[in-house]
């Protein structure tokens, strides 16, 4: 891996900074550093990011980059996210190495979890 110039951060707009944030925190046990009342980061979670005010969302399926998350637990995980406001668009498949499942959280962004195994 490259030390000059490597993958360092990420952002995503959200509609709704409150109900996004609630979300990944209580999902994935994120934490939040707020800069202003239009952008919030977060940071130790495999690669550092923000949150930006805005009404639009990154999808796959409008090209925008998929972020795959790895859970040892992927049922758990998948109730966790139905349980706080995230919202199914993938039932969990199988693929070789594992399986996965596709979700949005409340701001519309699309993301994924994959485990190894069910």
């Amino acid at each position: 891996m490259s030390e000059q110039v490597k993958l360092d951060y990420v952002e995503f707009a959200a509609g709704d900074l409150e109900k996004t944030k609630r979300f990944f925190t209580a999902v994935f046990d994120w934490s939040f550093q707020d800069y202003g009342d239009d952008y919030t980061a977060f940071e130790n979670q495999g690669l550092n990011g923000g949150f930006y005010r805005a009404e639009l969302c990154s999808t796959a399926e409008n090209g925008g980059a998929l972020l795959v998350f790895y859970s040892a637990d992927i049922e758990a995980t998948y109730k966790k996210v139905e349980a706080n406001q995230g919202v199914i668009i993938r039932e969990i498949f199988d693929f070789p190495g594992g399986c996965r499942f596709h979700f949005t959280e409340p701001s519309g962004n699309e993301f994924a979890v994959w485990s190894a195994s069910r």
